[in-house]
């Protein structure tokens, strides 16, 4: 796996080396046009001069002057190439290689130039070859001949060969100063983060009470404000992990403290009456019981705590699945006179796990029967939309302190710790019915003030995504 230092480094050096790349390509192909624009125009002009004179001297005629034939090999030699002169029947009557007079040369260019009456270019990689028309000075610019010059591209080829040698020779300089300058610039900017690596090892090694802070970059801070967050959730949990497992060890030993002391208290006394026994026992009893309601709260945590895979889901009729609760309720309900009622404004069926969703509502409505006051009510409303089903479970209770609110959902927690053992339960019903709510991708929230009742919202999708 590649070091960050590395890719910044190569990410530097190509930033530095393909725009000098292109700035050299651009300068040696400048260079090379702007040469052979020089050369055509400077061969064409002198070109132009010859053709006048020849016309003035009748050379397509005679052309045996020796001063227009001198001149035409001494452009040749200069430019180290080549002339032929063709007159109107296409015959070669001057060649400066003395290879092709006398012959006939017919070719697109030399046409081309006889019906445009127009110089023509053709530069290619070896040569600028060039058709000049001999005109008459007649008003209509009769065309007698065409001079062909080819012209060698040596010279020209020879500089930009040397130079691309030198330009390939700054660019293995501006490379390897780019390489040793990306390099050291990478380490600089590489630097914070390091910091921050060294900064989490610390923290893996056990400092977990200390906050991180890399102000170098924004991205850093950003980063040391992002981990320093996760921390703090990170000590909370441990924190509450904590506290669970006190509290876990706190409940059960409850139980077990109250009835070792009643067989204590059974043992120790002879000739104990009946009365006096049945009664510790009874005692004994009632706390195996709430010592077995902790457990079994306790493993259903643990099963809500599991990936949703362990979901059951299937298609649900919401509105019997709360009359259903209510009606097992309503014998607890009873006993206080406190009524259970419903409002479904419409039929809603959900895809969910019916068992952990049944004992959520039953958590729900049980606490507000626990909470309530004598003559209170419980209202239970379900609504739904095209995405999602709605719950709410009011009730005319006691109400939450609102230092209490954030804790509810905690497990063990209790909001009325005075009366916690004769109202009951283990603290751990809201932590269950949040994990299956959860579990379903849905959401609880609570709203309540003290002595103004509860009132519990849940939102679960009408249709389980997995």
């Amino acid at each position: 796996m590649r070091s960050l230092r590395f890719r910044i480094t190569i990410i530097l050096v190509v930033i530095g080396i393909i725009p000098s790349i292109v700035v050299e390509y651009g300068i040696v192909s400048s260079y090379r046009d702007r040469a052979v624009s020089i050369r055509t125009v400077n061969v064409m002009n002198q070109c132009d001069i010859l053709c006048n004179q020849m016309i003035s001297e009748n050379y397509l005629e005679n052309p045996s002057s020796a001063t227009l034939n001198s001149e035409l090999d001494l452009l040749s030699n200069i430019y180290s190439g080549r002339i032929l002169i063709v007159d109107s029947n296409f015959r070669i009557i001057k060649d400066t290689f003395n290879l092709d007079v006398g012959k006939t040369m017919i070719s697109e260019e030399i046409i081309a130039c006889y019906k445009n009456s127009s110089a023509g270019q053709y530069p290619s990689s070896k040569y600028i070859e060039m058709t000049v028309p001999i005109t008459v000075k007649d008003g209509v610019g009769t065309v007698q001949g065409v001079m062909m010059a080819s012209i060698s591209m040596d010279e020209i080829n020879a500089s930009v060969s040397i130079l691309e040698q030198k330009g390939t020779f700054l660019m293995a300089i501006i490379s390897a100063l780019v390489l040793a300058v990306g390099y050291i610039l990478a380490g600089m900017l590489v630097k914070p983060f390091n910091k921050i690596t060294r900064a989490i090892e610390n923290i893996s090694a056990g400092y977990m009470d200390e906050d991180i802070s890399v102000p170098d970059y924004v991205e850093t801070q950003l980063i040391t404000n992002a981990f320093n967050e996760m921390m703090v959730k990170v000590r909370t949990l441990d924190e509450s992990r904590q506290e669970f497992v006190s509290n876990v060890s706190h409940e059960l030993k409850t139980p077990l403290t109250s009835m070792k002391v009643l067989a204590d208290s059974l043992v120790g006394q002879e000739n104990m009456p009946v009365e006096l026994y049945q009664e510790f026992m009874q005692d004994i009893t009632e706390e195996i019981d709430r010592e077995n309601e902790i457990i079994t709260d306790l493993l259903a945590l643990v099963k809500m705590d599991k990936k949703a895979s362990n979901l059951n889901i299937e298609m649900v009729n919401i509105n019997d699945m709360l009359e259903l609760i209510l009606k097992r309720l309503k014998p607890i309900a009873a006993e206080r006179n406190i009524r259970l009622l419903v409002d479904s404004f419409r039929p809603v069926n959900a895809q969910i796990d019916e068992m952990k969703l049944t004992l959520a509502f039953t958590n729900l409505v049980e606490n507000g029967i626990k909470y309530n006051v004598e003559d209170g009510w419980v209202r239970i409303s379900l609504n739904a939309d095209h995405k999602y089903f709605y719950v709410v479970v009011a009730d005319s209770g006691m109400g939450i302190p609102a230092e209490a609110i954030d804790h509810v959902f905690d497990r063990f927690y209790r909001v009325d710790k005075s009366h916690s053992k004769e109202i009951g339960g283990t603290g751990l019903g809201l932590a269950i019915t949040r994990s299956a709510i959860m579990m379903h991708h849905g959401a609880i929230k609570v709203y309540s003030k003290e002595g103004e009742g509860a009132q519990f919202s849940v939102r679960i999708p009408l249709n389980h995504v997995e």
